[in-house]
């Protein structure tokens, strides 16, 4: 039978898809019915979970726990459709993942990328698509939003999150929407599913602090190419997002881009894209502890290569200079403006620099968390890697429990602690890497979101138990049957029915 939407377009092609989802989701008897009992505190609704972001993760933890019949609201500090990195930071053209990935999809065909990618464009074009474009996958996520009816409050800026003793987690909030205004909110538990940098902060070396700020941009900030035209322009750093920044300012006229590479020479392989297979996507929280560092650690130092389209782009340019085996010691301001860039090769003359060079756990850059972060307890605090294995990364990554909730550094000290968990790329090593990531977002949401459901079962067992005793809906009214006259039988009967 031909599927309905195949050759259809734009507007009419989502209205039949998205009544074929309403359906897919009535026949699978999700959302299940609210089932946590609710409660307020200082005259206040108590959220049965907070998620702090927005972007794909915290959409599919919400629509997780949404099926499973548990409130689930986010906060976002982006204005609406803009959450996350998709039309923001991202300056690739394409995604690296395969435009086949079911992504956020939590298992619901009619909820993929390819479901909505066809109902909005049609098959042929589906057929034509080579990877997906960020604002493509954007889009998606708006959609995906939409029709799931989800929670998300935009321009929140959170303030704090302070644990407190009573099973509640408190936020301080301010409302970009009513000037700023500042509020509270209270959750049984409280989601970070805050991104990249969710504990830290785009990471540059110290004496970046010597350069005029306006003179130097990090790949993980929004800014515009236009400002690079007919500039000398040194990206430092070799990965994914420095042949995007290199390619953004060649595409918008800068005069030269150097790619200044440490390393003597590109890495070829993308190594974590041999962990994708489902045993490891759901086996590696369970692993022991030295397996998960030691397969952590392999793919830090073998490092993720840029994709190839995206260093053709680059290399595309007469322009662009790449220099490996070139790391960077200083950069320094001439007189005449020019900035002096000191490498193992020799100086280098630059009008602009962009660092490329990651991000970094840094609690310090992270204020509002100010509350619980020197109680966080840290994988360098219990576990010592074999000779040769030690990596300061991973070393400064939270030792997360089963659901990633953070755990105390000293019992007893921080109470409320575990029910703030850590969804975001931090949890790596400690529940592999499934926060973010396209091709394991859903089993990730999933999983925490089926945790978080049992946890609030346990922590409310009482009070579902007299539920349970209170229960009354009759199955049987009592005029279903009749009941009969027991037969009487005389003695000489009843011993022939005994034999």
């Amino acid at each position: 039978m031909t599927n309905p939407i195949d050759n259809t377009t734009s507007g009419a092609g989502l209205t039949l898809l998205e009544a074929r989802l309403q359906q897919d989701l009535q026949r699978l008897c999700l959302p299940a019915k609210r089932w946590v009992p609710s409660g307020t505190h200082a005259g206040q609704e108590i959220l049965d979970v907070a998620i702090i972001g927005g972007g794909m993760s915290g959409l599919a933890l919400a629509a997780s726990l949404t099926h499973m019949g548990v409130q689930a609201r986010m906060f976002d500090r982006s204005p609406e459709g803009f959450e996350g990195p998709w039309v923001t930071t991202a300056r690739m053209l394409t995604l690296r993942s395969p435009k086949d990935l079911t992504g956020p999809a939590l298992g619901i065909s009619s909820l993929t990328f390819r479901a909505w990618f066809e109902a909005e464009f049609g098959t042929a074009e589906w057929e034509a698509l080579d990877k997906i474009t960020p604002v493509q996958w954007a889009q998606y996520l708006r959609w995906y939003r939409k029709v799931l009816s989800l929670d998300v409050r935009n321009l929140q800026h959170v303030l704090a999150v302070k644990p407190r003793a009573d099973g509640l987690v408190e936020l301080e909030l301010a409302d970009e929407t009513r000037d700023g205004a500042t509020y509270r909110v209270f959750a049984r538990h409280v989601v970070l599913a805050n991104g990249r940098d969710g504990l830290g902060a785009a990471w540059v070396p110290s004496w970046a602090a010597s350069i005029p700020r306006e003179r130097w941009v990090h790949s993980g900030e929004v800014w515009s190419g236009a400002k690079l035209r007919n500039l000398r322009v040194a990206v430092i750093g070799g990965g994914a997002s420095a042949m995007d920044v290199a390619a953004t300012a060649l595409e918008s006229g800068a005069a030269r881009v150097d790619i200044l590479v440490r390393r003597p020479d590109l890495p070829r392989i993308n190594k974590s894209k041999g962990v994708g297979y489902p045993g490891m996507v759901h086996g590696f929280r369970d692993l022991p502890d030295d397996w998960k560092w030691r397969i952590r650690h392999y793919v830090n130092q073998q490092q993720v290569p840029p994709p190839h389209g995206s260093t053709l782009r680059v290399s595309a340019f007469e322009n662009a200079h790449f220099h490996l085996n070139t790391p960077v010691h200083s950069v320094t301001q001439r007189p005449d403006g020019v900035l002096l860039v000191e490498t193992g090769k020799g100086p280098l003359a630059a009008d602009f620099l962009i660092f490329s060079t990651g991000f970094r756990i840094d609690w310090s850059r992270r204020p509002e968390f100010s509350a619980f972060a020197p109680h966080v307890r840290a994988w360098q605090d219990r576990f010592t890697p074999a000779p040769g294995q030690e990596d300061a990364e991973l070393a400064g990554s939270p030792d997360l429990g089963p659901l990633s909730e953070f755990q105390e550094k000293t019992p007893g000290v921080c109470p409320g602690l575990d029910r703030i968990h850590c969804y975001s790329y931090a949890s790596a090593l400690s529940q592999g890497a499934g926060a973010g990531d396209i091709p394991q977002v859903s089993e990730s949401a999933q999983h925490l979101a089926r945790g978080l459901a049992a946890r609030l079962l346990q922590e409310d067992i009482a009070t579902h138990y007299a539920a349970l005793e209170n229960y009354a809906e009759p199955e049987l009214i009592g005029d279903e049957w009749v009941e009969a006259e027991f037969p009487v039988y005389d003695s000489a009967e009843a011993v022939s029915l005994q034999t």
